[in-house]
């Protein structure tokens, strides 16, 4: 008798410890599931923060960019090509050479015949020195202007960014050779500088 009630004691233990063991694992089971939702989750969250992030880099370069401006090449040229120009204007230029060769040949024909030695002077050689001297006076001006140019360009351009310091310096450059070489080129197209002799 007391062997038959101990056993559903028993067997009612056992389905306690089945229903126990039942739970843990359904709850070891919804532990794991949860952590793996939570740990996907954290990983999307991660990359979106990353993709975020990344995005906000390119529109903060993209806005220095912008911000920057212009790179001041042209302006670089510029001032190298006023001091190219300048140079001509002082140590002759091929335009300035065929200029002076027409005028040397149209005051050859002029004076061919009959003509004083002053007049065959003047129309020979005078008027070719006149047209070098002018020539050069044109390449001196556009050297000048050019120059000129770079050196106020900045001021038209965005606000806040400095003239880098060596077009600066090349612009002034030229601007200084602009006006010597305007300057010889007045003295030189006046007589003023190495006129012609006078006939003798």
């Amino acid at each position: 008798m007391e062997t038959k009630t101990d056993e559903p004691a028993a067997e009612d233990a056992r389905t306690e410890e089945a229903a126990t063991a039942e739970t843990v694992t359904e709850d070891g089971t919804t532990r794991t599931a949860a952590t793996e939702d939570a740990s996907g989750a954290d990983a999307d969250a991660d990359a979106d923060a990353d993709a975020d992030a990344d995005a906000d880099a390119d529109a903060d370069a993209k806005a220095d960019a912008e911000a920057a401006g212009p790179s001041g090449v042209g302006q670089g040229a510029g001032a190298v090509v006023s001091v190219a120009l300048g140079i001509v204007s002082l140590t002759g230029n091929w335009v300035g050479t065929v200029a002076a060769a027409r005028e040397t040949l149209v005051g050859q024909l002029r004076t061919s015949s009959t003509a004083s030695v002053s007049q065959q002077i003047k129309e020979v050689y005078g008027d070719a020195w006149h047209t070098t001297a002018l020539w050069a006076g044109l390449f001196a001006l556009v050297a000048l202007v050019t120059g000129a140019v770079v050196l106020v360009r900045p001021a038209f351009g965005a606000p806040g960014r400095p003239q880098a310091p060596w077009i600066k310096s090349v612009a002034w450059a030229g601007v200084a050779l602009g006006v010597i070489g305007l300057l010889l080129a007045v003295l030189k197209y006046s007589d003023a500088l190495l006129g012609l002799p006078p006939a003798s």
